[in-house]
């Protein structure tokens, strides 16, 4: 059984589950995620675990991971999932963890990762889905997909063809 952790539109997540995987649940740090209304009209169980509830980034994971534990899961999805996690939550997690990064990592961890591959002139660009480990975006590497750059391309629309990609890839992970 996966969950799928999201913080907004969760396209990512519906992409899992149209490719029929096994999912249990989908927890949001937001009420306000979209994703989680597809969730329900899939009759899967949703939770929103709201990091400002708490007053610290360890007492969120504590509670976010009580929420996972309670669905048994054999992995656990990152799917536009904005929050830096802790090292304790991914330790807790290890080798159980995945996340797709929408750059072709190594190169362009963290955010922006569209606006930064354009600016340095890369042929290629893509995503990578990847274990989560204590560093940021550093975890093995799964499975990625690239695409060509085109000439004159925005970050927008480069973005759009990415995460295209994002949608094929995640599920085979």
């Amino acid at each position: 059984m996966l969950v799928i952790l999201i913080s907004g539109r969760g396209s990512n997540m519906q992409a899992l589950v149209e490719a029929g995987l096994p999912v249990s649940a989908v927890i949001s740090n937001r009420a306000d995620a979209a994703g989680l209304e597809f969730a329900r009209s899939r009759k899967i169980a949703t939770a929103v675990v709201d990091h400002k509830k708490f007053a610290t980034r360890e007492a969120f994971d504590d509670a976010l991971a009580k929420e996972i534990d309670r669905h048994k899961p054999r992995l656990v999805a990152l799917a536009g999932f904005k929050r830096v996690l802790t090292p304790k939550f991914v330790a807790h997690y290890e080798r159980r963890m995945l996340n797709i990064h929408p750059s072709l990592l190594p190169a362009f961890t963290g955010l922006d990762t569209h606006e930064r591959a354009l600016a340095a002139g890369v042929k290629l660009h893509g995503c990578t889905v990847h274990f989560v480990t204590a560093e940021l975006d550093n975890g093995p590497i799964v499975i990625q997909a690239a695409v060509r750059v085109r000439a004159g391309e925005s970050a927008d629309a480069l973005a759009a063809h990415v995460l295209k990609q994002e949608h094929v890839i995640y599920p085979r992970a």
